[in-house]
């Protein structure tokens, strides 16, 4: 009894509060669950009055949910596009998959949702939600934007709003996630620098991981945003753009880029996985219900490029080429047939048929897949009859196309970009196509081109022309000369940061439509087909491809305007950009049609890509003088700084490092 008295009066206290607590708790609940109610009835209400509601709802097959509750950390992989563009990237694949095998992460997908969902949401107030567990973006610890193309940048800010989150980094406040970016456009993200945290430069497949680790610390051992940026600023490859001054001379030009705390890189460099073999791949893919572009199974068999076109970034930035084993991306493929059931294997790459294994991978993988109605598909080749060769053996039972890019018309402007391809090499391959079945190619190339005359452009239609009777002539041999159609797709040039064409002014909008306009005239052809690109959205590319930081203000102008979604011609409005500038106080000419000094401090020298400015001015030199460089897989170095740079020899010279010896 004495000790029933003693414990009555602490009974007495706590079992009330601990009855409080536990309606507080269950109040709590029953609000999630109806937050939760609410939002599938919005859902439920909003999805039948819009396009591809499969784009928003989820729970496709190898979806990967975890526990929200009990998971560290939680990044939100947020594509600037829609859905139906999103799901094919192959970057974010592999970044989903590496996030969701830690114990302490988690990782969801976010896309750009199209006008009518937009509406829809901001009429029913719903904020933009992950397709795993509809969490919305403001409620995730790190969110993640690829930078695949300027015209999205828009999407990014649109995003941004919708799932609640400041569109200022500096307007964060301590509960807001971090935002950051990374793909090719990070090479030069000073256009976005007042709306991100930070950016990841180069490979981020270890990178996301040292991220994830910093992040952890930090969470656990405390601090504000700026003691996690600090830290993280440390990480190789990690940009920190508000840690970084940009002084300007009167003209607009760029004085200088200097860091503003102690032990803060000069310049970053970009990442690199350096053993692509041993990194982690995809084991399975999350298979939409909707169709999808690249709705197929990805294996990377190599990364990088060597062939040095001076226009390519894609060619610079993503130095040095590397290789998979032809063991590893069989194993890879059996997986993935296993847990997807595509019908359908790419091999990815920038240039696929530069493989050192190519032949065998090929002849291996259709060994085993080619009777159980499984394609295989190459959407890289080089300009050669090797390559018709593996197209045709892949191909045997169906003809569906094949693309070639000569690029330029004539063989000096071929040499000044460094092509390396010649009128002979495209008839042969030509020939080797028609001889093996095909109808139909598709011509590749760009106008705009710098040095670019009259004559360069009327060659385009001359070598296409070549190019059809060859193919008259030699289907003619069956009957068949009047099945052979010639696609030509033409792009407009466009100046890209870390390229030896990167000092180079766009040429005017009014010239290029006049080019378009006499191409038209030229192959005007009911066998051949002519696209183009939109000179307009070519023209906001080069000016975002080239910009710097001021255009951040430009951007939010855009998007307040209505700007999103520019990359789609339905959507896409130039009178708003222009209005955006005019606001803004800027002029985009001063950008896109502007010849830079070699000595001018670029928007992006401070971006570190391993292959120096010397080598692109050296390279710049050699293309106004029509010499060509060779590729150093099969010439040896030519000095661009990388190998130096990544402390190796001469990265695999002489071909593939990818033998199974």
């Amino acid at each position: 009894m004495a000790d029933e008295k003693v414990r009555k009066p602490g009974r007495a206290w706590y079992e009330p509060v601990l009855a409080i607590l536990s309606v507080v708790v269950w109040l709590f609940h029953q609000e999630q669950e109806v937050a939760c109610m609410d939002q599938k009835m919005l859902l439920d209400r909003i999805l039948p009055s819009v396009a591809k509601p499969g784009r928003y709802t989820g729970n496709e097959w190898n979806i990967i949910r975890k526990d929200w509750d009990n998971t560290v950390v939680r990044f939100a992989l947020a594509f600037p596009d829609i859905y139906d563009i999103g799901m094919g990237h192959l970057g974010y694949k592999i970044l989903y998959y590496l996030l969701n095998q830690r114990e302490d992460a988690l990782a969801e997908r976010v896309y750009a949702p199209w006008s009518d969902m937009e509406a829809k949401m901001r009429e029913y107030e719903l904020p933009l939600f992950s397709l795993e567990t509809r969490h919305s973006l403001s409620e995730f610890d790190l969110v993640g934007f690829t930078l695949q193309y300027e015209l999205s940048y828009t999407n990014i800010l649109n995003m941004l709003d919708l799932g609640g989150i400041p569109l200022l980094a500096a307007q964060r406040s301590e509960s807001d996630p971090f935002v950051v970016g990374g793909g090719p456009g990070v090479f030069n993200p000073e256009p976005l620098a007042a709306f991100f945290d930070l950016f990841v430069v180069g490979d981020g497949e270890e990178a996301i991981l040292d991220l994830v680790d910093a992040y952890r610390a930090w969470k656990k051992g405390g601090g504000n945003r700026e003691a996690f940026l600090l830290k993280v600023a440390a990480i190789p490859g990690v940009y920190v753009p508000s840690f970084y001054h940009v002084e300007y001379y009167e003209d607009g030009t760029i004085r200088a880029v200097t860091p503003t705390h102690s032990g803060i890189p000069h310049r970053i460099p970009k990442r690199v996985v350096q053993d692509l073999d041993a990194a982690i791949y995809p084991e399975s893919l999350v298979v939409p219900y909707i169709e999808v572009v690249h709705d197929r199974i990805m294996l990377e068999v190599m990364r990088g490029c060597t062939r040095g076109c001076r226009f390519c970034q894609a060619g610079m930035i993503y130095r040095p080429v590397r290789e998979r084993k032809r063991k590893t991306l069989l194993k890879q493929a059996e997986a993935l047939v296993a847990a997807t059931g595509y019908e359908e294997i790419s091999l990815a790459s920038l240039s696929t048929s530069d493989y050192g294994e190519i032949r065998q991978l090929v002849e291996e993988l259709l060994g085993k897949y080619g009777d159980c109605n499984i394609a295989l598909s190459l959407p890289s080749l080089r300009l050669d009859s090797f390559s018709v060769a593996l197209a045709d053996q892949i191909q045997s039972q169906r003809k569906t196309g094949l693309t070639f890019a000569p690029e330029a018309g004539t063989q000096r402007l071929r040499d000044v970009i460094n092509k390396n391809v010649t009128e002979a090499d495209l008839l042969s391959a030509a020939t080797a196509a028609f001889e093996a079945g095909w109808d139909s190619l598709k011509l590749y190339f760009m106008i705009g081109l710098p040095t670019e005359t009259a004559d360069d452009v009327a060659g385009i239609a001359d070598l296409t022309r070549s190019v059809l009777r060859l193919g008259r002539q030699i289907r003619g041999r069956e009957g068949k000369a009047g099945r052979v159609r010639i696609n030509v797709s033409v792009g407009c040039f466009v100046p890209k940061s870390h390229t030896p064409f990167q000092w180079i002014a766009q040429s005017p909008t009014e010239e290029l439509e006049k080019k378009l306009s006499h191409l038209r005239n030229l192959l005007a052809d009911r066998a051949i087909s002519l696209s183009w690109a939109d000179v307009e959205k070519s023209f906001l590319e080069a000016v975002l491809a080239r910009g710097n930081r001021r255009l951040s203000t430009v951007l939010l102008h855009a998007w307040e305007a209505g700007c999103r979604l520019d990359s789609w011609s339905e959507h896409f409005n130039f009178a708003r950009w222009q209005e955006a500038f005019t606001a803004a106080g800027l002029d985009p000419y001063f950008y896109s049609h502007r010849e830079w000094g070699q000595k001018e401090v670029l928007p992006w020298d401070h971006i570190d890509t391993g292959v120096s400015k010397a080598f692109l001015q050296q390279e710049w030199i050699r293309a106004l003088a029509g010499k060509v460089t060779p590729d150093c897989r099969e010439r040896g170095c030519q000095g661009c700084g990388l190998c130096s740079a990544l402390g190796v020899e001469n990265v695999l010279v002489g071909g593939s490092n990818a033998s199974e010896d």
